[in-house]
Formats: structure tokens, C-alpha cells, sequence
């Protein structure tokens, strides 16, 4: 079974995508900025290049993860500068250190489906084939990200797999995110630390949701069977509007709710719809989600219970 090293790998799809991995029968290597619980990480920071160099001489990687990097589209527009230089020259160094250290190594990077931007309803589901129109600093370092990975394809022969991930969630996912974010306010309703309100954001925004467990069994599938310099959609190719999966959340909770539109919560861009086409990811690797929507609000709720439940512990 292929090495692999996991960039980002203290985040929230990490740990579903390491775990995954140990199931294979993979020898896995992980990195981060931060400290973990098992011998095989490496700490490191991407915009460090020399660490990410030594990185890769430490774990030989045969297969590479590439998840580091900041992800939220609200941040971005906080901080267009930070997520720019981040995403992109953290990606740019990962580049670098595999030309020197490991050349014949497969790389995944792990773009978004914000890098579509707005697309017009009757083009929809959205195709590989759609250009680019970013509406977020977010989207911008994703879509520069995805080109420079093709530039270092074919000018330095790297074996690049490309991954357009649209909306997950699960277990593990900060609040920073919609259903995390209503799921945590549902728990803390629910253990009397916030009184029986939800603030909520737009809820007349339509998202392709995936469970994140889902989209680590995508990654992977990419990885062994994915064509190199070929961008795959990660998707389910459904769009469900955010006030219904709200709406889901609500009914499992154990008190009675109202919700508030809070304008802090309303981005200065939204997509009204992003829906894709998963048809190219499934021909190609035979993958298909296994986890309902359902599922995936069950276990949200349920880990944000317990984890709001050891804040108060705590």
C-alpha cells in the first residue's frame, strides 16, 4: 500500500481522512502546525519552506493529501491577505519540496467548488468544464491554487490529482461552519447556557452537502484511480436550501426554538445556489456517497452535544 502524508491534518477533515487510511492498511504520515497523539506526525509550517522539505525527507511519501490551509469564505473577506499568501504559497512550497525530495510521488490537491462562483441555474448541475468566476478571497487563493498545481504539472512533470470539494460536514467540524454552527446553539439551548434563540444567517441558499466521511472516501478513490492533471468534482449532486437542513436540526432538538436573522452572519458575497455533477469522479473511480443527509445531522448534533457537554465539565 502507498505511504501517504496528510497536510492539515489537525483539521476537520484530517482525522476522518487518516482514519480512513489506517483502515487500508496504510502507513500514514501526518503534518500540521500543531502537536498530535501519535508518532508519525510531523509538526510543521507550510510557509516555512525548508520544514516542508525536511517533512517530505522524513515520511517519503508515495501519496500526498494536500488539506492544509485556511477554509472558511467568511474569514476571507476579513482577511483577504492572510488566506491568499497562505493557501497559495503554502501549496507552492508543498510543490517545491516534492520536485526536490519526492518527484515521483501523486499529489491530491484539494480545491472548492467556490471557485465556480455564481453560476446561472440552467447550467447547473455545475460541470468540470464551467470557468471560474471567484466571488471571495477564498475562492481567488483556491482557483490560484489549482493553477499553479497545473503550471507545476506541466512544467515539472508532478503527478497532480485535482479535487473540487462542494459543501461537507459531519462530526469534528467547527462551529465557524452553517450546520455546526446551529448545531452548537441547539446544545447549548439545550443544557440551559443560551437562551431558546438561533441566530441565523441567509437560509434561501441551495448547497450540495456531503458527509465528510463521504468525501475522505472520495479522496482516496482519487488518489488510486484519478487522472493526473484532471479536476474532479466532490460532490452529491443534490442541493439542499439551508433553512430545511435547519429545519432538520430543529425537529432533533430537545426544546422548543425560535431563530433571529443576525446580520453579522450574512456573507458580503453568497452563492444562491451550487450544485454539482459528480459524473466524472463516479465513471472514473466507481465511488458513491454512502451517508444520507440524515445521518450526517444526527451525528452533528450528537457531537456538539457531547462537546458542549465537556466545555461545561471542563
Amino acid at each position: 500500500m502507498p505511504r501517504c502524508l496528510v497536510t492539515g491534518a489537525s483539521g476537520f477533515v484530517g482525522p476522518h481522512l487518516r482514519a480512513l487510511l489506517l483502515a487500508g492498511g496504510h502507513d500514514v504520515w501526518t503534518t500540521d502546525r500543531t502537536d498530535a497523539g501519535h508518532e508519525q506526525h510531523l509538526r510543521c509550517e507550510l510557509l516555512d519552506a525548508a520544514a516542508v522539505r525536511d517533512v517530505l525527507a522524513a515520511a517519503r511519501p508515495e501519496w500526498i493529501f494536500h488539506l492544509a490551509g485556511l477554509s472558511s469564505v467568511a474569514y476571507s473577506f476579513a482577511h483577504p491577505g492572510e488566506v491568499l499568501h497562505v493557501n497559495l504559497v503554502g501549496a507552492c512550497n508543498v510543490f517545491e519540496a516534492m520536485r526536490a525530495v519526492t518527484p515521483r510521488a501523486r499529489i491530491l490537491v484539494v480545491g472548492s467548488a467556490e471557485e465556480y462562483g455564481a453560476v446561472d441555474a440552467a447550467r447547473q448541475p455545475i460541470h468540470e468544464d464551467e470557468p471560474f468566476r471567484p466571488a471571495s478571497p477564498y475562492a481567488v487563493s483556491k482557483a490560484a491554487q489549482e493553477l499553479l498545481a497545473q503550471q507545476y504539472a506541466a512544467s515539472h512533470g508532478l503527478d497532480v490529482v485535482l479535487a473540487r470539494s462542494f459543501n461537507h460536514s459531519g462530526p469534528g467540524q467547527s462551529d465557524r461552519f452553517v450546520l455546526p454552527g446551529f448545531a452548537r446553539q441547539i446544545a447549548l439551548v439545550e443544557q440551559g447556557r443560551q437562551e431558546p434563540l438561533l441566530l441565523v444567517g441567509n437560509l434561501d441558499v441551495w448547497r450540495d452537502f456531503l458527509d465528510v466521511r463521504d468525501v475522505v472516501r472520495a479522496y482516496a478513490h482519487l488518489l488510486a484511480h484519478g487522472d493526473s492533471r484532471t479536476a474532479y468534482n466532490v460532490c452529491r449532486g443534490e442541493a439542499a436550501r439551508v433553512g430545511d437542513l435547519l429545519d432538520g436540526l430543529v425537529r432533533r432538538a430537545r426544546v422548543t426554538l425560535r431563530t433571529e436573522v443576525d446580520p453579522e452572519r450574512w456573507r458580503p458575497s453568497d452563492l444562491p445556489v451550487l450544485r454539482g455533477d459528480p459524473g466524472r469522479l463516479r465513471s472514473r473511480t466507481g465511488w458513491a456517497p454512502e451517508l444520507t443527509l440524515d445521518q450526517t445531522l444526527d451525528d452533528i448534533l450528537n457531537d456538539w452535544r457531547a462537546r458542549v457537554a465537556a466545555e461545561a465539565g471542563a
